[in-house]
């Protein structure tokens, strides 16, 4: 039995083999595989070419729904641990905790100069009383508080509370303290002729902030360089007076000074800060610029396998916003860390730039955080809303800035000689502002002068249209262009959610993070930077 079995297959597969080396005419082809059929070899190549054409679809679907994981479902995809949601994690805890020392220093910073300028105020300026405009009007008010300036100057050390010392040839011919007088022309201090624009009084004190001990840090030396404007440029018999006050700071330079040790530790710190940045820049740039490449592929593919083009809309999804908006934060907390620095060391005393960049970068992180609750369907609910929203919200604020415009020139224009609200454009912006979520109503309506019938009359019906306007109809239009888009949303879920090319495409993948599928033998050869997904 055996045997026959033997010469049974052998002669099968020999027949197999005749019919395989047979020319189609000499074997009957015509009437077997029809006139226009293939070879078989060509059936098998065809199935084969298929089979591979298959196989690389299956692979970008992987690919992609790789891609567009979270980072929970990637770890049970490849087992990589999620090193960017860990760092990102960190980097939320380091930036807030770098920004609070920053805002501690910085307020003591701050007080200290603003109490000095108040002292300062009432030391120099005659007569000065705490949030009252000062200002002259005869010449002999003018000479006399040019008088009583230099008089308090030069007792400044038998009659001040505080210890200031002066600094010696930073005026006009290496002066101590300058008179300056500007004019049109040659001339006296004489309002009579008309000619002067403003008189100045320049001179700089140092000061010692032994605040800073408190912060185990070392005291800082200022230098205030005080200037007093005696205002003319108006010509209209009022002479404005003011006084400015800017600080330069520096480290005081005692030997018998410690506490750089602390110092050192607040660098360090910022150092680690501005590099845990850098890594995470390194880490979203990537992303990106993995998502650019995946895109690529996936539209290479729908134009040769498939013959068809890919819409914008799916192109869009391969690009992270959430990774710009990190990359953003983390550019700007690096360049604040080093500015940082340097106002710790005393090199620099740039507090402002240096606040805008911690403080704006702290709110990107902290806006980030989002990305990480949208993977939560409960949590994702207000992103989803304000992205249907955004565009007919954009829209509508066109609409609504132009008619804003319109009163803010306005009210410029007609109200401004007659109400301290209104002197400006910038102050009517703000005041209009207010009135939309009103606030100073009643106290808008009381400051407006009685300057003629006419422009009262029009600043009722100016002040009253506006407010008619913008909280009865476009506020509200504004509300419920934000709840169309909730009630959409909420509907959605309960109805066949439009899908995307992208999604569909996508979706056929059936394998789950669990499958073992997303394994690959690259990634034993992955670079560190790799690895951090």
């Amino acid at each position: 039995m055996a045997s026959s079995s033997y010469t049974c297959i052998q002669d099968s597969a020999t027949e197999k083999d005749r019919l395989l080396s047979s020319p189609l005419g000499s074997y009957g082809s015509r009437d077997l595989l029809g006139s226009g059929s293939l070879h078989p070899a060509d059936l098998v190549g065809s199935e084969h070419s298929q089979q591979q054409e298959e196989e690389e679809k299956e692979a970008l679907r992987r690919k992609l729904k790789y891609f567009f994981m979270s980072p929970c479902d990637k770890y049970h995809a490849k087992g990589r641990k999620p090193f960017k949601l860990g760092l990102q994690l960190l980097k939320i805890i380091i930036v807030t905790v770098q920004l609070v020392l920053f805002g501690l220093s910085n307020q003591m910073v701050v007080t200290f100069k603003e109490d000095n300028t108040a002292a300062f105020k009432h030391l120099f300026l005659k007569g000065y009383r705490d949030n009252i405009p000062q200002a002259i009007h005869t010449q002999k008010e003018l000479y006399s508080h040019i008088n009583f300036t230099i008089e308090q100057y030069l007792a400044l050390p038998q009659i001040s509370l505080g210890r200031y010392a002066y600094v010696l040839g930073v005026g006009v011919n290496g002066s101590a303290l300058s008179l300056c007088q500007r004019y049109y022309r040659r001339g006296t201090i004489d309002p009579v002729n008309d000619t002067l624009i403003n008189v100045t009084v320049d001179f700089q004190l140092k000061a010692i902030n032994i605040q800073t001990i408190i912060n185990n840090e070392i005291p800082d030396c200022y230098t205030f360089a005080v200037t007093i404007v005696m205002d003319n440029k108006a010509h209209s018999g009022k002479v404005k007076i003011a006084l400015q006050n800017q600080a330069s700071i520096k480290e005081c330079k005692d030997p018998n000074v410690s506490g750089h040790a602390e110092s050192y530790a607040r660098e360090f710190f910022d150092v680690l800060v501005a590099f845990v940045c850098l890594l995470s820049l390194l880490l979203c740039g990537r992303s990106i610029l993995r998502g650019f490449l995946l895109q690529h592929e996936y539209v290479q593919f729908f134009k040769n396998r498939l013959g068809r083009s890919v819409s914008w809309g799916d192109r869009l999804e391969f690009i992270n916003g959430w990774y710009i908006l990190l990359i953003v934060s983390d550019i700007f907390t690096i360049i604040g860390s080093f500015i940082k620095i340097g106002i710790e060391s005393k090199n620099l005393s740039s507090y402002d730039v240096c606040g805008i960049l911690l403080g704006t970068s702290t709110l990107l992180v902290w806006v980030g955080v989002i990305r990480y609750l949208s993977f939560f369907q409960k949590y994702n609910i207000l992103i989803v809303t304000l992205r249907a929203a955004f565009p007919n919200v954009i829209r509508f604020c066109c609409c609504a800035a132009a008619i804003y415009l319109g009163y803010c020139f306005c009210g410029w224009i007609v109200l401004g000689p007659y109400h301290t609200k209104f002197r400006s454009l910038s102050m009517v912006s703000e005041c209009l502002f207010s009135l939309i979520n009103g606030d100073d109503m009643f106290v808008t309506f009381a400051e407006m002068e009685q300057s003629g019938t006419l422009v009262w009359i029009f600043s009722q019906v100016y002040l009253y249209t506006f407010i008619s306007l913008f909280i009865y109809m476009v506020l509200s239009l504004f509300i419920a262009l934000i709840t169309g888009a909730y009630d959409t949303i909420m509907a959605q879920t309960q109805e066949q959610v439009r899908v995307t090319d992208l999604s569909v495409f996508i979706a056929e993948c059936m394998d789950t993070p669990s499958s073992g599928k997303f394994r690959g033998p690259e990634g034993s050869s992955c670079s560190f930077l790799c690895c951090c997904n």
